[in-house]
C-alpha cells in the first residue's frame, strides 16, 4: 500500500472533491475539529478511525490505495499500437472507457449488455495491450494515467473526434448541470497566455474530481464531458470590414 503521507493527502483530496471541510468530518466522526485537524496534520489514524472516515467518503481501503497510487504512475499517451487496437473496436473501445472511470466489472455486467464471456475476452486483450493489470476476482488497474490524452490526429481522434463534438454540441444546454458559454474579445499575447494556463487548470481539476469520484459506486456517478478550447479567431463577419492593402 503507498506510503501514509500519500494516503493523508488522497484523503485530503477526497473531502475537497466531497465539498466537505474538517469541520463536517468531525460532526460525521463525533470528534472536534481540533482532533480531526490533529489527526490529518499528524497522520495519528487508527484502523478503526480510518475506516469510518472512508466510511464518511464512501470509499473502501482498495480505493484509497488505488487512489494514493495516483494517476500520474502510467505514461500519458497510448501507444500508436494501442490506439489503433481501440478505434477499431467500439466494444474495446467502451469497456475501456467505463474502466478508466473507475468501474467494476461486477457494474458493467449489471448496467450494460455485455455477457460475462464477452467481458472477459475485452480483458484479456486490454491486458494483451499492456493497457490493464488483470487480476484475481476480475480486479483491474489501468497501466496508464487517468488523464492521459489521446494523440493529435491519432487513430481515435480520427476515427471518433468529428463523430463526439456532434454529439456532445447537440445539445440545447439548459440543464442544470449544463453550461455552454461562447466569448469572443480581443487579448494581448501576455493575457492569452494567463488564459491558457488558467483553463488547463480547470480541466486539471475536473480529472481530479473524476478520479476521486471513481470511487463511488457507479450508480452514484453519470457521464460528463467538458470541452475547453481557445485560439486565435475572429468572426467572418467582422474580418470582411477590415481594409485590404492594395
Amino acid at each position: 500500500m503507498p506510503g501514509r503521507a500519500r494516503l493523508i493527502q488522497t484523503l485530503k483530496r477526497s473531502l475537497r472533491a466531497r465539498g466537505l471541510t474538517y469541520r463536517d468530518l468531525a460532526k460525521a466522526l463525533g470528534l472536534s475539529e481540533p482532533s480531526v485537524k490533529r489527526m490529518f496534520s499528524r497522520g495519528t489514524f487508527t484502523l478503526a478511525r480510518l475506516e469510518a472516515v472512508l466510511a464518511v467518503l464512501e470509499l473502501d481501503f482498495y480505493e484509497l490505495a488505488r487512489l494514493a497510487r495516483g494517476s500520474g504512475s502510467g505514461p500519458l499517451e497510448l501507444s500508436l499500437e494501442q490506439e489503433r487496437a481501440l478505434a477499431a473496436d467500439e466494444h474495446l473501445l467502451s469497456v475501456f472507457w467505463l474502466l478508466q472511470n473507475g468501474w467494476r466489472a461486477e457494474d458493467i455486467l449489471a448496467t450494460y449488455s455485455i455477457g460475462r464471456s464477452a467481458l472477459t475476452q475485452a480483458f484479456a486483450r486490454l491486458a494483451r495491450l499492456k493497457l490493464i493489470d488483470w487480476g484475481p476476482r476480475e480486479r483491474v488497474r489501468l497501466r496508464v494515467s487517468q488523464d492521459f490524452q489521446w494523440r493529435t490526429g491519432g487513430p481515435v481522434k480520427k476515427a471518433y473526434g468529428r463523430r463526439v463534438l456532434q454529439e456532445f454540441l447537440a445539445a440545447r444546454f439548459h440543464g442544470t448541470q449544463e453550461l455552454l458559454r461562447f466569448e469572443a474579445r480581443e487579448l494581448s499575447p501576455e493575457s492569452a497566455s494567463v488564459l491558457r494556463r488558467r483553463l488547463e487548470r480547470v480541466v486539471a481539476e475536473f480529472n481530479e474530481l473524476a478520479e476521486v469520484d471513481s470511487g463511488l459506486p457507479a450508480a452514484r456517478r453519470g457521464g460528463l464531458a467538458l470541452l475547453v478550447a481557445c485560439r486565435p479567431w475572429e468572426f467572418s463577419v467582422v474580418n470582411a470590414l477590415k481594409r485590404r492593402r492594395s
